[in-house]
Formats: C-alpha cells, structure tokens, sequence
C-alpha cells in the first residue's frame, strides 16, 4: 500500500510538472497576442483614419470590456473548466483582434476590441486560476515565472510585430496568423492542463452555490489594493517613463526608448527570479522587500540628475514592481474558499489599476508637471511594502492541504 501511495504521489507531480510546462506556454501565447497588438496599433489607426481622442476612446473598449468579464471568470470555471475557457477564449480573442485590423471606421474598432476584450480578460484569469492550482500541487509559489513568460511573449510578439510593420503587411494579415498561431499553441497546451479543483470538501455547505460578490472579505479586499497599487505602478512606467526621460530629462526619442526597454527587461529578470525570491525570503517579507525597491528605484528616476542614474532607477523601479501582481494572484488564491472567483475578484481590482492611473497621473500632471505627478506612484510603491502582509503564504501539503506558513 505505501509503494502505491508513492507511485500514485510521483505520477500526480509529474503530471503537475508538465501542466507547469504548459500553463508557462499559455501565458507566453497571452502576452504574444497582446505583443503583436501594441506594435500595430499606428497602422489601425491610420487605417480607421482615427484622431487621437477617438482612438483613445476604442482602446478603452479593450480594457473597459476586460473589467467587465473577469468577475464571471470563477462561474465559467467551476462550469467548464479552466481547459475549455482558456482554448475558446484565446479563440474568440484571436477573432476579436483579426477584427479589429479588418475594420473601416473607428466605432467598428472599438466594437471589435471590446469583444476581443470580453473574451481577453477571461482568458487572462482562468489561466492564472490553472497557475494557482499548479503551484499549490507543487507546492512552491511559481506565478511569478509564468508571468516572466508572459513578458516574455510579448517581447517576442512585439518584435516579430516590427518586423511584418517594416514588410508593410496588413494589420488583418498578421493578426489572423498571429492569432491563429496562438490559438493553437493555446489549445495544444491547455490539453496537459491539471483538472480544476473545486475545493468542496474544505467548503462550508451551500458554500458552492453563493453569489460570486460574496467572495470578497477584509482580507480580500487588502489583497486587491495590494495589487491595484502595483498595477498603477506598472501603467505609469509603461505610459509615462519614455515621457518622464524625454521632455523631463532632454533625453532623445531613443534615449527615451532605451530607459522604458531597460524597465522591461528589469521587470522580466524579477518575475524570473521572483519564485526563488519568495521561496528565500517567504512572500510576505519579498513584497515588502520588492515594494521598498520599487519606490528607491521611483525616487532615483525622479530626482537623480545623470541619464546613467536615471536608468538604474528605472531598473530598480522594474525589479521592484515586478513579482507583486503574480503575488496577489496566489495570495488571493490562497485567501478564499473558492479560488476562482477570489482570483477573478482580484484580478479586476488589479486591472483597475491600468485604467485609473495614466489618467490619474496625466491630471496631475497637468496641474504639477509630470516630475512631481510621478511622486505619488512612489508613494504606492510604498504602499506595497506596508500591505506585503495581506499576501501571508501558505504551504501545502501532499494532496493539496493548506498550512499557514507562518510568514
């Protein structure tokens, strides 16, 4: 009998391995797509005729949309599985932005990525609940190494994305391969995916059938400031630092472009070596470590005079803020009965936070200038540190029973 429990515990890792293995290429696929988007996005609007209001207007359609269903993404999951939701999502997410580079006028476009947005922001939580769930077999806090294949994947789809802008292929062409491509990687990979654990033994009865809101608890709510505070921080340096060098600093265009390229590589480098860092440290003391980087790092690219200290602070600025959404992502995992739906729940708080801050930080700057505005995204780095310990880590033992770990 204890051979067989062994046996059965080393066939149950090895499987959890290779799902692992594949929620890491599903992520990769996301942030490809989201990639190849971001680098055509002159070529749509040239094509749509769009004035920079208007297009500004469609592009909040992709997010906005998002917002609106990730919170149903914990029902589709208990319903379908996070296998089935992830494959027909990347699908319609693929249609959605084949679309958007096919379209003739700007309201179709926006149209077009709301509905990529719909299927987009359930795709990115559900495979974040099948991150969560691999992780907790395994037994170690691996998000952040998905999310690293995330950057990654868009690092790739950008640059592949510049080299069909130079080629002069349409926007329709390449987002129908690209989409294509990642449908399928999508789909091959979700088929290695473990099955999703409902938890029903640990939940109180009727606990299953409660309202989705009814997630939410103290604890939860701390956890999605946690995350909303890194999230602002994230869109401010993709939105404003090229700005911050460029008009703040005399930097040229290219200058410019290398200090934003040197926070994404930061960012890359940390989400690769933030599940080491958390194994070390614990996740707790690793976000209030990260946090107070984060904010060092905000301050240097603020204050310190020389291009040379300006970028180091961008890449302590990236290192920094570059485990927390992963973090949350398992904390909130961890905090709820049902897993799913605290991630969801999170997750659209966190994402709030791409939509709130640039413009939030383009009022202030208006009022301020754009120097000081940035100031208040230290102060959110700061945050971090003082809300790490929401995100308390759990251990696990074989089967999938939780431990606190008491860190």
């Amino acid at each position: 009998m204890t051979v067989r429990a062994s046996a059965a515990t080393g066939t149950d890792l090895r499987r959890a391995r290779v799902a692992a293995v594949a929620t890491a290429v599903v992520f990769a696929a996301n942030g490809a797509l989201y990639g190849s988007w971001v680098t055509r996005i002159p070529a749509v609007r040239d094509h749509v005729a769009a004035d920079p209001g208007a297009l500004g207007l469609a592009l909040l359609c992709l997010g906005g949309a998002s917002l609106l269903s990730m919170p149903t993404t914990g029902a589709l999951v208990r319903r379908f599985g996070s296998r089935a939701v992830c494959t027909v999502t990347a699908l319609l997410s693929a249609v959605g932005f084949t679309l958007a580079g096919t379209v003739p006028t700007v309201w179709a476009l926006g149209i077009a990525l709301g509905f990529a947005g719909l299927s987009w922001g359930v795709w990115d939580v559900a495979m974040n609940v099948q991150g969560h769930d691999v992780e907790r077999r395994l037994g170690r806090d691996i998000m952040p190494r998905y999310h690293a294949c995330w950057s990654g994947g868009s690092i790739v789809g950008s640059a592949a994305g510049a080299v069909v802008a130079s080629h002069g292929i349409l926007p329709s062409w390449h987002f129908g391969v690209a989409g294509a491509a990642m449908f399928v990687g999508t789909t091959l990979a979700a088929t290695r995916f473990l099955p999703d654990r409902t938890h029903a033994a640990t939940q109180p009865a009727g606990e299953h059938h409660r309202p989705a809101w009814r997630v939410l608890d103290t604890r939860l709510a701390l956890i999605g400031l946690l995350c909303l505070c890194g999230t602002i921080c994230e869109g401010a340096a993709s939105d404003w630092l090229t700005l911050l060098f460029h008009d703040g600093r005399g930097a040229s265009p290219g200058a410019a472009a290398a200090a934003f390229t040197t926070y994404t590589a930061a960012m890359a480098a940390g989400r690769f070596l933030g599940t080491n860092t958390i194994a070390a440290l614990g996740r707790t003391r690793a976000l209030r470590l990260t946090g107070l980087v984060a904010a060092v790092g905000i301050a240097c690219a603020l204050v310190v005079p020389t291009y040379a200290g300006g970028l180091v602070g961008t890449a302590l600025w990236g290192l920094g803020i570059s485990i927390v959404f992963p973090a949350a992502m398992s904390s909130a995992g961890d905090a709820g009965r049902r897993p799913a739906d605290a991630i969801a729940a999170v997750s659209t708080v966190g994402y709030g936070g791409f939509l709130i801050g640039p413009p939030l930080i383009g009022f202030l700057a208006r009022a301020f200038e754009l120097r000081n505005a940035l100031w208040v995204v230290a102060v959110l780095a700061g945050g971090i540190a003082v809300l790490a310990f929401t995100a308390g880590q759990r251990r696990y033992a074989t089967g999938g029973d939780r431990h606190d770990a008491g860190r």
